[in-house]
């Protein structure tokens, strides 16, 4: 029987091979039996400012402060997607959960810039997808754990240590966590 995972965290095991995705938290955003949807929350765009992401798009406000940009995923790479904070919405806004929301609208944008954006937010660029059942049969080979989502891990906790906090928030310590694979 189907059970959607929509509105937790992807946790990538040790052994996942995919570059992509080593040590990843992924906050999955939808979650059906056609697929699945999340935004990686803990690997940053080094080469792009936030202010030069609104120059791209010729959005002209003044920027108060840094906001980092995320990769999402490799999916869309150039899109952009707003994971945030439930005091704030949109009519374009989806409701992940009752306190997590995701806007893809340039008027976010504006909002992040000119600081009335959602108290909470984290900006990324592209998505990580899966294809009906895929997701599920990375589940079944270990390349994945699931946990509850924590809006201090995902808006609060720095990038470079979400996945360990991740994943002592289901009482994991990494440092016993093995790259091989195994099935008993």
């Amino acid at each position: 029987m189907f059970q959607s995972l929509e509105g937790k965290l992807l946790l990538a095991m040790p052994a996942m091979r995919d570059p992509r995705f080593i040590k990843s938290v992924i906050y999955l955003c939808s979650h059906s039996e056609e697929g699945a949807m999340g935004i990686a929350i803990n690997h940053r765009i080094e080469n792009l400012s936030f202010s030069q992401l609104l120059k791209q798009l010729q959005i002209r406000t003044k920027t108060i402060r840094d906001i980092p940009i995320h990769a999402g995923g490799p999916v869309e790479a150039g899109r952009g997607f707003v994971l945030h904070s439930s005091d704030f919405a949109q009519a374009s806004t989806m409701k992940v959960s009752p306190l997590i929301h995701l806007s893809a609208t340039v008027d976010i944008l504006k909002s992040l810039a000119e600081g009335s954006g959602p108290k909470h937010h984290l900006l990324a660029l592209g998505y990580a997808g899966w294809g009906k059942g895929q997701l599920e049969r990375e589940l079944a080979r270990n390349s994945w754990l699931t946990v509850d989502a924590e809006n201090e891990v995902i808006f609060e906790t720095p990038m470079e240590e979400k996945w360990t906090r991740a994943m002592a928030c289901i009482g994991v310590d990494v440092n016993m966590l093995s790259g091989d694979a195994g099935h008993a």
